[in-house]
């Protein structure tokens, strides 16, 4: 089992594509080609946990915080960040990382929150925009089917609960081909009528190159002409946040106490109780300050984040109570979505949590 394996599954579930512009997601130190001995997850990379992965033989170590996010110009080892550097290396150890990726897919930081809280019918409280494309080609008509194929086989024609999307249409292409062509159809130098399927199916943007390559791939002209329309549709399965409703609704003071033994917390900063049921919750993993006025707009009770700022308590208006539960306290969870995405590729990998506790932040009781 190569390294590289496992990152490759961890792209499937959160492309890199995803990852926000002042990110750094992917593999950060080390070579994904060696062979995985075995992995540690964690929410961030200490000198701790780059040791812990040495006692426990791990040469992999997959984080959610970065370890890297500005540019290295020497490694000398005058901070942490350097340390680890020299450390990964010298015992041959790779870095790798899920950041902003995973807080931005369908069953990503946000959703895993969701259902440590038991939320039902959940879905992505702020959907993306622009990141969905159409493709349209024009194929013969006995092999419209093949293409048709191999453009779902590579990930085009899925809109929400459907698969396999497309739309078809009867069309006639024409064509003349000099004498240096190869034509599947029609003869040298004779203008040629050839009835033809226009297909034309929906796809997420970062699988442009595999749906490029899958039409060059199957179409049976030499010449093969399709067309990429960037789409402005929200794409239901890409955004930041989740959003949905508790089974049976409870007090405020209730939910608050509810949450605070869920994740574990030591204090909870909240706005002004509004003495209204918690029914519908929205949430986000880390810092979600930009998506309160999104949590009003689909009619929250409540949104639950981390890292506000005083001014972001008072856009509440008295329309929903927001609470701050701690950075690391709401994507501590993290850890889980990776050994399940593991689990379910290499089901016989050894992958071991971080025992580490990696929260700076300390509460004074």
């Amino acid at each position: 089992m190569k390294i590289i394996e496992i990152c490759k599954a961890l792209e499937e579930f959160a492309p890199l594509h995803y990852q926000e512009s002042y990110d750094n997601a992917g593999v950060q130190v080390g070579n994904p080609n060696n062979e995985a001995t075995a992995v540690l997850l964690c929410i961030d990379i200490t000198e701790e946990v780059v040791n812990e992965a040495i006692n426990k033989k791990c040469n992999l170590i997959i984080s959610h915080h970065p370890l890297i996010f500005h540019p290295i110009k020497s490694l000398t080892g005058k901070n942490m960040v350097e340390r680890c550097v020299i450390k990964a290396i010298a015992n041959n150890i790779t870095i790798y990382s899920c950041h902003t990726n995973i807080d931005s897919v369908e069953g990503g930081v946000s959703f895993k929150m969701a259902e440590k809280i038991g939320l039902e019918n959940v879905s992505i409280l702020s959907e993306a925009q622009g990141e969905l494309m159409k493709v349209v080609t024009y194929v013969p008509k006995n092999e419209a089917e093949q293409v048709r194929q191999a453009l779902f086989n590579a990930g085009a024609g899925c809109i929400g609960n459907y698969d396999k999307c497309s739309s078809n249409a009867n069309t006639d292409g024409t064509f003349r081909a000099n004498d240096k062509a190869h034509p599947f159809v029609g003869n040298l130098g004779e203008y040629h009528i050839e009835p033809e399927i226009r297909i034309e199916t929906i796809f997420p943007a970062h699988l442009k190159s595999n749906i490029e390559k899958a039409i060059c791939k199957s179409h049976p002209y030499e010449e093969p002409a399709y067309d990429f329309y960037k789409l402005e549709n929200s794409y239901k399965k890409v955004g930041f946040g989740a959003v949905g409703t508790l089974k049976n609704e409870m007090k405020e003071v209730d939910f608050l106490g509810f949450l605070q033994k869920k994740f574990q917390v030591d204090t909870i900063r909240h706005t002004n109780l509004l003495n209204k049921p918690i029914k519908k919750v929205a949430l986000c993993g880390g810092s979600g300050s930009f998506l309160i006025s999104a949590a009003k707009s689909v009619g929250a009770d409540i949104f639950i984040t981390g890292d506000l700022k005083y001014p972001n308590f008072f856009e509440a208006e008295n329309r929903l109570l927001i609470a701050d539960i701690g950075h690391f306290e709401s994507e501590q969870f993290t850890k889980e979505i990776f050994f399940e995405i593991i689990r379910k590729k290499i089901p016989n990998f050894v992958v071991y949590f971080s025992e580490v506790n990696t929260n700076p932040i300390k509460y004074y009781k």
